[in-house]
């Protein structure tokens, strides 16, 4: 196991965009390792997403996984998905305000995120995707995604109020937050 440290907000390679990776390099041992690593970290910090740029590396690779996550309870399922050179394009206008948290970032805000895309990416065995995301899952990518950006969730919180600690949050908001979105995945579904 390779549990690598997570990049902090104000470190400026978060804010660094990743560069491509070459579908040529996706089986060599350097690009494998950083999934590898990547994984690893992500599991260990109970993270549903974790871009490379948040380990410091500026490739455009991103993983995700929900299974039994205590940090996200409310989230459906993901399976482990490696995504190397994702694109998203948004299939409509319809947006779902999520309370978003962030391995990166130790607070938590309301962020607008598409609820329909169009995922097309590279898996680690370079075998090309091409999916539509809905709800939650879709605001799991589009997260990730900015990372691979140089764009942190903080930077689309419109209502800069609703920003909180994790443990003011967990005090103050979860609760209502959670009936929230709960009715939305229930209507829209992931």
């Amino acid at each position: 196991m390779s549990v690598r440290p997570i990049l902090s907000i104000g470190d400026p390679e978060l804010r660094v965009p990743a560069g491509e990776v070459d579908p040529d390099d996706i089986a060599g041992e350097r690009v494998q390792g950083v999934i590898d690593d990547l994984i690893d970290t992500m599991r260990d910090a109970n993270g549903a997403g974790l871009a490379a740029t948040q380990i410091g590396e500026r490739l455009r690779i991103a993983v995700m996984e929900v299974t039994d996550n205590p940090r996200y309870p409310y989230k459906p399922r993901i399976p482990l998905t490696v995504a190397i050179n994702p694109v998203i394009d948004f299939l409509d206008d319809e947006l779902v305000e999520i309370n978003e948290g962030c391995l990166s970032v130790p607070l938590r805000g309301n962020v607008e995120r598409h609820v329909n895309i169009r995922v097309r990416y590279l898996d680690r065995d370079g075998i090309p995707h091409d999916e539509t995301m809905r709800g939650l899952t879709a605001g799991t990518w589009q997260h990730e995604c900015d990372h691979l950006d140089g764009v942190l969730f903080i930077d689309r919180v419109g209502d800069r109020t609703t920003l909180s600690t994790w443990d003011e949050f967990e005090q103050h908001h979860r609760d209502a937050f959670i009936e929230r979105i709960t009715a939305f995945v229930e209507r829209v579904g992931s």
